[in-house]
């Protein structure tokens, strides 16, 4: 009989806290402006963006794939090139080119993809005409649309 008592008590104990947990749980006070959130952060933060904002409205480009169709270095170099990229541009008017020189090479390369696996599908079409093409990571020209 004793035990039962003892359990009892302790039932009874365990659902007084248990009901009374809730209410004193209870954290956040009352909003009467529903719906607002107030931010307080140190001004450095802000700082720190702006000249984030600032630094990316001052790069050219973005990040992305290209393929080169053609280096060379030598005489006549530029000459070649330049009948690469026209050749190319026959073929794929719709694709952008880049004649770039680099002592001493002069490259040839074509597209802007934002990711390798559509650079690589591209270059997967057009092997068989540019066989020493390859892809290589280059910043891009921003989208038109």
């Amino acid at each position: 009989m004793r035990i039962f008592k003892n359990t009892a008590r302790i039932r009874l104990v365990l659902l007084i806290i248990t009901s009374l947990l809730p209410v004193f749980s209870y954290a956040q006070k009352a909003n009467p402006e529903k719906g607002k959130i107030e931010i307080i952060q140190d001004q450095k933060v802000d700082i720190l963006v702006s000249k984030h904002i600032q630094i990316n409205l001052k790069q050219e480009g973005l990040d992305g794939f290209r393929i080169q169709v053609f280096s060379d270095s030598g005489n006549s170099a530029k000459a070649d090139a330049m009948v690469i990229q026209e050749d190319f541009r026959a073929k794929h008017p719709e694709v952008e080119t880049y004649l770039t020189f680099k002592s001493p090479n002069y490259r040839v390369r074509v597209g802007d993809f934002r990711s390798r696996l559509d650079a690589q599908h591209f270059l997967n079409e057009i092997s068989t005409d540019y066989p020493n093409a390859f892809t290589i990571d280059e910043k891009i020209q921003l989208p038109k649309d």
